[in-house]
């Protein structure tokens, strides 16, 4: 048993696996009074225990009765869409997002072969991600080898090895970047137009991999620009009542930015998004306090961020605008349209985006969907009232 931490009231204890085949005492005063020793969980606490099936570990045996009876248990399957929703909001690298949308039954497996254990997880593919991510932004090459060594089965890997050299491909061969300005050539609407369906989601995942990429940026610089508003409005505030110590205001409201930053990290419930723009907050503060702390200077520094921030949504509000006419030309009535739609929305930095800078392709789009979804509903309602 291993204390993972506490969040809003609930502890959470990890690795549950091995148990005696009768209740011990220790466990039965625990489950039974809530106690660890001398230590009372407190009240209104909920205590969630997590572990592995035998089939993963062959150290496990089973609960027995007498501890099943005194436990909720759930049974958690792996479930690829509510992966998703994680995967979005982590940010994964959208070659892995497309290629589990085309090939859904490779997001896990677990078998046993005459050479041991050949296993998939959802763990591996967030790894192999993050690795991809990292190898790009270095220039390194992505193998077949470094892939395996997350995904531990030999056909997966493979398979997934091709999928990413034709998404690199597709990549160079579109010019996605020129989709995206709105200035596409002919020829790559009429290679669009006629490309098979896993050719034409992966231009969609290159598309979108643009197109979030410049609204996380943006997403980012809002948050920052938000938390440094609130401690610049407490600075015009302070500043107006003694003019003279301004400086020392900045420094001390910089100072109570870097412990919250601190107690942060320390608690681990900052995000490490929330931590580099709360780090932000502090290199702004702290470039306002060498140049005198004087809250004209500060402002005037933070008006030019605003400047140059809605110069970023204004461009990525256009990539948007230009990803869906694009679609709109090359696959009308296709499907291509539902995806970026349905993308776009269950994405949680892309659906803020959207919602608090308008982008009318997009709302035109959601509401034709809608729309269309609601029809098809309505007709199964007259078909089931149908004698």
């Amino acid at each position: 048993m291993r204390d993972t931490g506490v969040q809003n009231g609930i502890l959470f204890l990890d690795e549950i696996n091995c148990v005696s085949e009768t209740l011990t005492p220790v466990m039965l005063q625990f489950l039974q009074y809530k106690t660890f020793g001398r230590h009372q969980v407190p009240p209104g606490w909920i205590v969630v225990t997590a572990g592995n099936p035998p089939e993963y570990n062959r150290s496990v045996r089973e609960f027995d009765i007498a501890t099943w009876d005194r436990l909720k248990r759930v049974d958690v399957e792996p479930d690829f869409t509510v992966w998703k929703e994680f995967a979005y909001a982590s940010g994964v690298h959208l070659a892995v997002m497309t290629y589990l949308e085309i090939k859904q039954h490779n997001f896990y497996k677990v078998e046993t072969t005459v050479d041991g254990k050949s296993f998939v997880t959802a763990r591996g593919w967030d790894d192999l991600a993050q690795m991809i991510s990292l190898y790009e932004q270095h220039g390194i090459p992505v193998t077949v080898e470094l892939i395996g060594q997350y995904l531990q089965n030999r056909e997966i890997a493979s398979d997934f090895a091709l999928y990413y050299d034709l998404y690199n491909k597709y990549r160079s061969d579109y010019q996605v970047e020129s989709i995206l300005a709105g200035t596409p050539s002919e020829e790559i609407k009429a290679r669009a137009h006629a490309a098979k369906f896993d050719e034409r989601y992966s231009l969609i995942g290159l598309l979108l991999e643009q197109v979030m990429g410049s609204i996380d940026t943006c997403m980012a610089e809002d948050e920052m620009l938000t938390e440094l508003m609130a401690v610049l409005r407490e600075f015009k505030a302070q500043s107006a009542a003694a003019p003279g110590q301004s400086a020392d205001f900045l420094n001390n409201l910089k100072n109570q930015v870097e412990k919250r930053l601190a107690k942060g990290k320390e608690s681990h419930s900052l995000s490490d998004a929330k931590q580099s723009q709360l780090l932000q907050v502090v290199q702004i503060l702290m470039q306002g306090i060498t140049q005198g702390g004087q809250f004209e200077q500060v402002k005037a520094d933070f008006d030019r961020r605003v400047k140059e921030h809605y110069t970023n949504v204004k461009a990525a509000s256009d990539q948007v605008s230009y990803m869906f006419r694009f679609c709109d030309e090359v696959f009308p009535n296709g499907q291509e349209l539902i995806i970026l739609v349905t993308e776009l929305t269950t994405n949680p930095h892309t659906a803020q985006f959207l919602a608090k800078y308008r982008v009318e392709e997009y709302f035109i789009h959601d509401k034709a969907l809608m729309f269309s979804q609601r029809q098809k509903e309505i007709r199964t309602q007259i078909e089931e009232l149908r004698l």
